[in-house]
């Protein structure tokens, strides 16, 4: 299945107490667990005022569906199409 990327404009996300977190992550869990196997998160990168999020799932639309369930913006979703690394260039 693809991996998307998805950025979420959070003001205040870094200013985010770790229970505001994890009520979050929570709810996130929660739809996703309403929603199937079909869509997974794996990670997010909480930066400034955003939060990247890395999911699989089977579409955008999904993505999406997952992001007006929860109540999450999901400003832009990018399908990943390559990883690289330090491996990537022969480190």
């Amino acid at each position: 299945m693809p991996r998307y990327i998805i950025e979420r404009n959070i003001p205040g996300a870094s200013s985010l107490s770790a229970n505001e977190l994890k009520g979050i992550s929570q709810k996130s869990c929660g739809v996703i667990t309403k929603m199937g196997p079909q869509i997974q998160w794996l990670h997010s990168y909480v930066a400034g005022d955003k939060v990247y999020c890395i999911y699989i799932a089977a579409n955008e639309k999904m993505v999406r569906e997952h992001a007006q369930l929860g109540g999450f913006p999901a400003n832009v979703v990018s399908e990943i199409t390559s990883i690289i690394d330090p491996i990537t260039g022969g480190a």
